[in-house]
């Protein structure tokens, strides 16, 4: 019963995932201003949802079939009736926010057309006081780009100075690292062989130490014993 609970709660869970989808969605195709292609593209998104919906709704219901309690039953089935009415309001929804984009995109498209009609007429309607206004202006603004062009090159002609200079800093710091790392690996050695040399140290004090007292023991005894 306790792993039927847990399948009812992940499948009304993806139920509101898939209600929340198809919501934002039907926002986007309501404020769509084209063009056409990603209409469509909405579109199909929101069919894949539904479809999605559908399926998990069909499964609560198949799930409130199976209960076991006629309670459970009930309140299962009363939430896929629930679930269904959503769904509809859903794409009714849909449906309009569809229409009033696909009006809004022809009316922007049959505008954009009536402007560049006038467009068209007021270009021809250009005098050649005009067109030589447009040449020096775009002759202007090429001179401008040039400048602009030649600032970018000295630029990077001194970036790449800097990072020439940074690429020689970084190998002389690398070569420091280098010699401080055979210093290290020396003063290692060295620490290392002095530890050896103390250990010795160490074992031959207390070899002599023992001999001492060995020998004074064998005085000892032959004073107070010698007889023995």
């Amino acid at each position: 019963m306790a792993s039927s609970d847990v399948h009812v709660r992940i499948c009304e869970q993806e139920i509101l995932k898939y209600d929340l989808e198809i919501k934002a969605l039907i926002q986007d195709i309501t404020h769509c201003d084209g063009p056409h292609c990603r209409l469509t593209e909405l579109n199909t998104d929101v069919k894949k949802s539904f479809h999605n919906l559908r399926l998990r709704i069909q499964d609560l219901e198949q799930m409130a079939m199976e209960q076991d309690k006629e309670s459970d039953k009930q309140a299962l089935i009363i939430q896929t009736e629930g679930h269904r009415k959503q769904m509809l309001s859903n794409q009714t929804a849909w449906r309009k926010a569809n229409l009033a984009s696909k009006l809004s995109i022809d009316n922007m498209e049959k505008q954009a057309l009536l402007n560049g009609a006038d467009s068209a007429v007021r270009q021809r309607k250009l005098t050649k006081e005009g067109l030589a206004q447009t040449t020096s202006s775009i002759t202007e603004n090429l001179m401008s780009i040039s400048r602009m062009m030649a600032q970018q090159v000295q630029q990077s002609e001194e970036t790449v100075t800097t990072l020439a200079t940074s690429s020689k800093t970084v190998n002389e710091t690398n070569e420091e690292f280098k010699a401080m790392t055979g210093t290290i690996q020396l003063g290692r050695k060295l620490i290392t062989k002095y530890n050896r040399r103390e250990l010795t140290d160490k074992l031959l004090i207390f070899l002599a130490l023992a001999l001492f007292l060995a020998t004074v023991l064998y005085i000892l005894k032959k004073r107070l014993f010698p007889f023995i």
